[in-house]
């Protein structure tokens, strides 16, 4: 009863996993990857960062104190209370400016987040190749110690020499080998999913890849992905940041205020009133709108690049995984329809086949499954950096 529940929740698992694609697996490294975590800890202390010194300059205090001479004039004290200010409209640029900093900041973690999760869904697709293989060797290795131990047993009767018999033997050896070389990649395989899991356990014992479907149309696809970029979003946002900063500087090229409180007390005498200023920028803000200009116009230019990378690169990805969609639904169309495994086991049973010629023969099949195996697996993980714009 307990091995019958078992064995349907593993199935009921495989079904879940099957249906939601990788989605499970990337979910659970977002929340527990250290990384990502250390990341979002940095985010949050530059983005109060930019934050900061958004305010006006600090007040002034100043207080003198001076002895007169000769000593019968008296002493006088002098106290000063200031505030600058900026021309009020750099405030509300500055704000504006730190908050599409702000913006850009969670577009640089969402593309470190991305790259990530990318690297595990590379990860996930390379366990679903080796779950497949194991599954796979799993029946080879039954099938060679199967041979193995009829052949022994023949030996014994003098039924077959010494030459058939290790043959059986050393085929068997040579496949244990490969099983074992399979499971040590899986193992490592899976460990490296553990450490981007923030150390923590995580089952993927997928052996079927998902249904990953290739854009019908690349265009219409690419649209999309382009919405959806943080490099480009961060690019463009940029731009937006020089173009406030065009503004912020001429702003700052208005003039600049003080205002105050003053008093003087000598003896006998008290003066008291407000104080203000006035600061022309004639000199300090020298250039600084052109070098504003200059700078949106060199974000407008890198946007156009990127652009342009963004879209050949995908553009390739793109052709890439078709030829290799086609050609794994090719092998694999072909080994289904000229498959000869049970022929051949049912010769070779029969004595219509030597051991040399059947293992020869199957060898075909072996080559022919790995084939489509290994197409399958490039088709998954050319797909997934096709998507890894839109991923989560």
């Amino acid at each position: 009863m307990k091995l019958t529940v078992l064995l349907v929740l593993g199935f009921a698992w495989k079904g879940m996993m099957a249906q939601g694609g990788y989605d499970f697996v990337l979910r659970q490294i977002e929340e527990h990857n250290s990384t990502l975590a250390a990341l979002r800890q940095q985010m949050e202390a530059q983005k109060i960062g930019n934050r900061t010194g958004l305010t006006p300059e600090n007040p002034e205090v100043e207080f003198n104190y001076l002895w007169g001479s000769p000593t019968d004039i008296g002493n006088r004290y002098d106290l000063r209370v200031t505030q600058s200010f900026d021309f009020p409209t750099a405030y509300a640029l500055r704000n504006k400016i730190a908050g599409l900093q702000n913006e850009g900041v969670d577009l640089v973690y969402k593309g470190e987040k991305m790259g990530i999760l990318l690297h595990a869904q590379q990860i996930c697709v390379e366990i679903v190749y080796h779950n497949a293989l194991a599954a796979e060797h799993a029946k080879r290795l039954q099938n060679a110690v199967g041979i193995a131990e009829k052949y022994r047993v023949m030996l014994e009767k003098g039924e077959v020499n010494i030459l058939e018999h290790n043959k059986a033997q050393l085929n068997l050896s040579v496949v244990q080998a490969e099983v074992e070389h399979i499971e040590a990649e899986r193992a490592a395989l899976l460990m490296e999913l553990k450490l981007l899991n923030g150390g923590n356990e995580i089952a993927f014992p997928l052996d079927i890849f998902p249904a990953g479907r290739l854009p019908a149309h690349f265009d219409e696809w690419y649209a999309e992905a382009e919405s959806q970029s943080p490099l480009l979003q961060y690019v463009r946002g940029q731009i937006e940041i020089d173009q406030q900063q065009v503004k912020l500087n001429r702003a700052l090229g208005l003039p600049t205020f003080t205002a105050g409180y003053m008093s003087e007390n000598v003896v006998g005498e008290s003066f008291r009133g407000i104080t203000v200023g006035i600061s022309i920028p004639l000199y300090a803000n020298k250039n600084r709108v052109k070098e504003a200009k200059a700078q949106v116009k060199a974000s407008e230019m890198a946007y156009e690049d990127a652009k342009i990378q963004f879209y050949n690169r995908l553009k390739s990805q793109y052709h890439k995984a078709f030829a290799l969609q086609q050609s794994a639904q090719k092998v694999r169309k072909s080994l289904s329809m000229y498959s000869n495994e049970s022929l051949l086991k049912k010769a070779l049973d029969a004595g219509e086949l030597s051991l040399l010629n059947y293992l020869l023969e199957m060898e075909y099949y072996y080559d022919a499954f790995d084939k489509a195996l290994e197409s399958e697996r490039d088709y998954e993980l050319a797909l997934s950096e096709l998507n890894y714009p839109l991923l989560l």
